[in-house]
């Protein structure tokens, strides 16, 4: 798990997302989970969860991208500790939170996944980046 810092917001793979201790003591509130082949997270009650089915590569609908998009973007202009994990943390949530960094403080897309990248290594399917970047592109 890789804080993105300065936010209150973490990147994690799927064995980051079931680690409940760990979640506590960074004092995350909320769990967003993007990995289609992952058993969903079955959270304590007082934890936020959501989760978008999300392949790590071309084939994700608009619509659900658009909705992880803009579900982390509002956990993150609300200030509310939040973990994002996939698979292997290393593609679809580092995709995903360095554009919902980029919606939330409407700021370039390059500079947030930058952010986002230089804290950990990330191995980025093109597919993805390509459909999350024609998101972008879409009037809102």
């Amino acid at each position: 798990m890789h804080q993105i810092k300065p936010h209150a917001l973490w990147v994690g793979n799927a064995g980051d997302g079931r680690n409940f201790p760990q979640i506590f003591a960074h004092g995350i509130r909320a769990i967003v989970q993007l990995a289609i082949e992952e058993p969903p997270v079955q959270p304590p009650r007082e934890l936020i969860y959501q989760r978008f089915p999300l392949l790590d590569g071309e084939g994700n609908g608009p619509d659900v991208l658009r909705l992880a998009i803009d579900a982390v973007a509002r956990l993150i202009e609300a200030e509310l500790p939040t973990l994002v994990c996939c698979g292997a943390g290393m593609s679809r949530s580092p995709v995903i939170v360095a554009t919902a960094l980029a919606v939330a403080f409407r700021a370039d897309f390059e500079q947030s996944f930058q952010t986002v990248v230089q804290h950990f290594p990330a191995d980025i399917s093109p597919a993805l980046l390509a459909e999350v970047q024609a998101i972008l592109k879409e009037p809102e």
